[in-house]
């Protein structure tokens, strides 16, 4: 990790308590998580306990501790979604990628997260893919839908 940039960001947002929660979006941004040695170095440099720190990122579910994949799979769970598949979706994705909720492929190319609900009930079931919703699924659909995604990251 390179504390350079940690130390840029903390010079940046301050050294007050108060400036905690931006700067964990600006460490997670720059790293795809919060490391766990940012958390060491943020707590000295904002006198605050690391468990302080750790107290924050488990309360917002927007903070990760972990590496996360190149792209995050949101699968809607919705009373809609629901009804109209989402739960096979979510089955067989899971299948697929070897991989549960809120886990990673060991390659690093997803991460699989189920949601209560992504607004888009009349496109039942709807997965998103980093920021692009895709609606009307069947299982038909995922191969290809994958496929571009690795072949994006590649």
């Amino acid at each position: 990790m390179d504390v350079t940039e940690l130390k840029q960001l903390i010079d940046v947002h301050g050294r007050e308590p108060g400036s905690l929660i931006p700067l964990l979006q600006k460490v997670q941004d720059l790293y795809g998580y919060v490391p766990e040695e940012s958390i060491e170095i943020m707590a000295k440099e904002l006198s605050l306990f690391p468990v302080e720190i750790f107290g924050i990122l488990s309360f917002y579910s927007q903070f990760h501790t972990s590496p996360r994949g190149k792209h995050i799979i949101r699968v809607c769970q919705g009373t809609a979604c629901h009804v109209m598949g989402g739960k096979d979706i979510l089955d067989i994705l899971e299948a697929k990628l070897g991989i549960r909720d809120s886990e990673t492929t060991p390659d690093g190319m997803f991460t699989l997260e189920r949601v209560a609900c992504l607004g888009c009930c009349g496109m039942a079931p709807v997965i998103m893919v980093d920021d692009n919703f895709h609606g009307n699924l069947t299982a038909q659909d995922l191969d290809g839908l994958l496929k571009t995604y690795q072949e994006e990251g590649q």
